[in-house]
């Protein structure tokens, strides 16, 4: 009792279950959603991977597939894509953080074999489209670095704008838990993350690694913790300690900045995961948005509510930057969009979306005022719009246009 147990984080028959999927050529995955997209989310792994076992949880749902990386990559309402490893209820919060490492330890790391395993699925999935050089790791400084020359104050200034806005939706799905922020972090940031620290770890005398032709694979550990367990550990501790086990398990090597493969642990008051990041970058960085406006998962959510068929005529008379738009011709082609607004700017970011996107057949795009819209009447099958009800961008009088906005609408 004094050396703490390791606990179980599934029975038997379970683990067994998902070995089966494996060989069977399926996996088991989980993805990250905004708040409010799971639901979405859930309905799309269903309609476009036929996906089975769907689970939702606040900000993430677990589902299992056979789909191949290219139809996986198609998803539209999630943000980001894992290979499950664990799932596990919160972990037991204690005073004594030498117990409480160890039990994170024990959950991470119990059964080596089925680690393999995943990680076999995951260099399987590597290899079926290593030659787009999107699944692993690899080279991402390179590319990062390449991105920034080619990238312009302006847009430079765009992406962190949506840099913030992800932050923030992952925030709020953590609603109901008490995000801990960590003495060293800023106070911008609610949750403690960090890469773990991996340099020159203990070794014990007579410890082999489970594989050692695993040696040469590096890894690095990607922690975030919130609530109860954050006011004990650090993001930082606990990555460190999970690092340090999986060197001295496998013989893996750690490698911070150019790893071969990341692992991803998220404990908090609702639930312990671990998963390994299927794609270099998110599935909500879209590649035919060149100007960053509304999210793109949120854009695909409310155009799926419309229930857009072919040959419709959709309008968008506030569409900014054109993403709902995009969105919305990306998935139903079939479909006729316009556009309008009444700031020249937005006009020509949206513009230059729709270009990169190659959808200059599909989406028109006119100057023209909400209130007033030279269309009409029932000249539409259906209005989408992000009308800014004031949360995201202040607004003062206008929010007394709202009736006049929405009857132009329904006209």
């Amino acid at each position: 009792a004094g050396e703490g147990r390791c606990r179980q984080a599934a029975g038997p028959a379970l683990r067994a279950a998902g070995r089966d999927k494996m060989a069977a050529g399926g996996g088991r995955y989980f993805c990250t959603a905004g708040r409010g997209l799971e639901p979405f989310l859930a309905r799309e792994v269903r309609e476009r991977l036929s996906a089975t076992e769907v689970d939702c949880i606040s900000g993430k749902v677990f589902f299992s597939t056979e789909a191949e990386p290219s139809e996986l990559r198609r998803l539209r309402a999630g943000e980001r894509l894992f290979l499950l490893l664990k799932k596990h209820t919160p972990l037991v919060v204690s005073g004594n953080k030498g117990k409480m490492l160890h039990d994170i330890k024990c959950f991470v790391i119990e059964e080596p074999e089925y680690w393999l395993d995943v990680v076999s699925v995951w260099r399987n999935l590597h290899e079926c489209e290593g030659k787009k050089g999107d699944v692993s790791q690899a080279n991402r400084l390179p590319l990062k670095r390449k991105a920034e020359e080619e990238t312009t104050p302006v847009t430079k200034r765009q992406a962190t704008e949506q840099a913030r806005e992800t932050l923030s939706e992952e925030c709020q799905v953590e609603a109901g838990e008490r995000c801990v922020e960590s003495e060293r972090e800023s106070s911008q940031d609610y949750w403690t993350e960090s890469k773990a620290s991996l340099e020159d770890p203990p070794r014990i005398s007579g410890e082999k690694p489970v594989a050692n032709e695993q040696c040469s694979f590096s890894f690095r550990v990607s922690c975030r913790c919130s609530g109860a367990i954050a006011k004990i550990l650090t993001s930082q501790e606990i990555g460190r300690a999970i690092g340090i086990a999986l060197m001295k398990q496998f013989g893996w090597r750690a490698d911070l900045r150019d790893p071969d493969l990341e692992i991803f642990v998220h404990l908090n008051d609702m639930h312990s995961v671990v998963g390994i990041p299927l794609f270099r970058l998110p599935l909500a960085n879209r590649e035919y948005i060149k100007v960053a406006g509304l999210r793109s998962t949120v854009a695909w959510a409310m155009a799926s509510l419309a229930e857009i068929s072919a040959g419709a005529c959709v309008l968008d008379p506030m569409c900014g930057l054109g993403t709902i738009l995009l969105e919305a011709a990306k998935e139903w082609p079939e479909a006729c969009y316009w556009g309008a607004d009444i700031s020249d700017s937005q006009l020509e970011g949206a513009d230059v979306n729709i270009t990169t996107a190659g959808l200059m057949d599909k989406i028109e795009l006119f100057k023209a005022s909400v209130k007033a819209l030279p269309l009409p009447s029932g000249s539409f099958d259906a209005v989408i719009s992000d009308i800014p009800f004031g949360k995201k961008f202040k607004i003062t009088k206008d929010i007394e246009l709202l009736p006049d906005i929405l009857r132009e609408m329904e006209r």
